[in-house]
């Protein structure tokens, strides 16, 4: 695909456009994909066009949240969801601490943590698949785009020892069972990143009581799935956003103050 047509596409969920040499990482990977997918089953989504949209799109939504500093030089300025108000204790496997560390949980086809990485370089992503195939494409690709710093764990989430800031999670089966093995990887004071659909926000609550959550954003181009970023904290948190708050009730404002709110304070 034409760099100039994925800068398009991507437009709705990046208000400046990614440079070249971004974009033809990306136009490299939809082909790697669509050719492996021949092979093993990574996505459900065949056309280029909408893996540009559903999986690229999502993924650098999150990431320019996650990562605004990674943003070109021309882009608008703006904050982060959540972002620590003091450095985690996310670490680089040298031993050294306060690195910028991703963890990304049943990575897949690599989606959102490859494009976070293709969006900000610095950043050292771990790809956490347990099925050996779809590890296999995940070295693959990035041994393609020759992106340093990317570790493949072909194991379980649970059997993964490091912590890391931020923790992404995205489409994976078994929602509530991956959640609290997510939000354990995550450092102290660190972000737990969701992809997720509305109705999820539910069982936050119950299964990551020691988070505190953001405002949902809603992911362009979608009617349901939102980001939803977490910030881990010392207790539990009282109030926690749901999809009823989102619908209905008091105003955003009310419930990103009430938020805060933390047990025994």
């Amino acid at each position: 695909m034409q760099s100039d047509r994925i800068a398009e596409l991507l437009q709705p969920f990046l208000p400046v456009p990614l440079v070249e040499s971004q974009l033809q990482a990306i136009s490299t990977y939809i082909d790697i994909l669509l050719r492996w997918n021949a092979r093993i089953n990574l996505t459900a989504v065949r056309q280029p066009e909408e893996i540009v949209t559903r999986h690229f799109g999502e993924s650098l939504f999150a990431a320019r949240h996650l990562f605004p500093e990674a943003e070109p030089p021309n882009a608008p300025a703006r904050q982060s969801i959540l972002r620590p108000p003091q450095p985690s204790a996310a670490f680089e496997p040298s031993g050294e601490k306060n690195s910028t560390r991703l963890v990304d949980i049943g990575s897949g086809a690599g989606f959102p943590g490859l494009p976070i990485k293709i969006w900000s370089p610095h950043t050292h992503v771990t790809l956490i698949e347990s099925n050996h195939k779809k590890a296999s494409f995940l070295r693959e690709i990035s041994r393609t785009l020759t992106l340093t710093d990317v570790d493949v764990f072909s194991g379980r989430a649970e059997d993964f020892q490091a912590s890391a800031d931020p923790v992404t999670l995205r489409a994976v089966e078994r929602f509530e069972h991956v959640l609290p093995i997510a939000a354990n990887l995550v450092a102290p004071h660190g972000r737990l990143a969701l992809l997720i659909v509305r109705r999820q926000m539910d069982s936050l609550a119950k299964i990551a009581p020691t988070f505190q959550w953001s405002e949902p954003v809603p992911i362009p181009l979608s009617e349901a799935r939102i980001l939803l970023i977490g910030h881990r904290v010392l207790s539990p948190v009282i109030k926690i956003w749901t999809n009823q708050d989102c619908n209905s009730g008091p105003t955003a404002a009310t419930f990103a103050r009430s938020s805060t709110v933390l047990s025994g304070q």
